[in-house]
């Protein structure tokens, strides 16, 4: 099943729009408008959340589980207005305006261009649709990644943020050293519960760029953009001989995080780290059993994590 399919299965309103962005790139956008409960037609002022997968994975991991325990559907159920995001390059994301997917120059990006072009395109679409002036931002893994980088960079767009959620926030792999050895305990714990759903959905596409630029993050600690390994074509790209570092520091959104004792990926000490330098950390929360998709799709993350989010929105519409 595709994602409407999948959505429509457990009887849930859905859309499905096309977003192209400013390099061409076309994006599968879906929205969840309402629960299945609600009667009252598309009310202009519901509030608006948005969902960003992680890195190889699609808006799939906010519907994977029952209503009851995925993300999307506990939203939506409590009275919000839900879209789910579909960065570049994967499953449902792999088409360009000009550019085949057959050819290398369609591949030709990173986590970079996901912050700079895909998710910019994305919130301005949802705003006009909605007409609602902000929204709050939900991501995990390298979702929260692209939305550091474009919230800190774009101080106007981040205006458009009421309040951004970080599960399993990465900005740092100092202590990922040794990336194949971090794979399979990722890929363990996605095939725990509900194999047979998972595995057909994840991992999802991307490009080979994006795997050598995350390989980067490893190599030198920090958040910056992707190293051309030639001084002329970083001059090209950036106006400097090196890559820029993402200044996370400028990102002013109220923010609330939640992470994993036994995540390989967002390791405990990198999102230690992390924590001092936010400018506007409201909450934190480490859950010691988790590992790096617990935090999305875990069996108990409404419990743990959800209704958290759920109880945080509403008290801040009530500001």
């Amino acid at each position: 099943m595709n994602l409407s399919q999948m959505i429509s299965y457990w009887n849930y309103p859905n859309e499905q729009y096309d977003i192209v962005t400013k390099d061409g790139y076309i994006l599968d956008l879906y929205r969840i408008p309402h629960g299945k409960g609600y009667s009252g037609g598309t009310d202009p002022g519901r509030p608006v959340v948005y969902l960003q997968h992680g890195l190889l994975a699609t808006a799939f991991n906010w519907i994977a589980n029952l209503p009851y325990n995925s993300l999307a559907y506990i939203l939506a159920d409590a009275g919000f207005d839900v879209w789910l995001g579909n960065s570049r390059g994967n499953t449902w994301s792999q088409r360009h305006v000009s550019l085949s997917p057959n050819s290398k120059e369609f591949w030709a990006f990173s986590f970079d261009e996901m912050a700079k072009y895909d998710l910019p395109a994305t919130i301005d679409f949802i705003v006009k649709k909605t007409g609602q002036e902000q929204l709050y931002y939900v991501g995990h893994s390298q979702g929260t990644t692209i939305g550091f980088i474009l919230f800190s960079i774009n101080p106007k767009l981040a205006q458009r943020i009421k309040m951004f959620f970080g599960l399993g926030p990465v900005v740092s792999l100092k202590r990922s050293k040794n990336p194949p050895t971090k794979i399979y305990p990722f890929l363990e714990a996605v095939l725990k519960s509900r194999l047979d759903v998972f595995i057909s959905n994840i991992p999802a596409g991307t490009s080979i760029q994006n795997i050598v630029h995350w390989g980067q993050i490893v190599t030198s600690g920090r958040l910056q953009a992707f190293d051309w390994k030639n001084p002329a074509l970083n001059m090209k790209h950036y106006n400097q001989v090196t890559p820029p570092v993402y200044n996370v520091t400028l990102m002013r959104i109220p923010t609330a995080l939640w992470s994993g004792g036994k995540d390989v990926m967002a390791d405990p000490t990198d999102v230690d780290s992390l924590l001092p330098i936010l400018s506007n950390l409201i909450y934190h929360k480490r859950i010691p059993y988790y590992t790096h998709m617990d935090l999305c799709i875990g069996v108990d993350s409404h419990l743990q994590i959800f209704y958290e989010i759920l109880d945080m929105i509403k008290k801040n519409m009530q500001t």
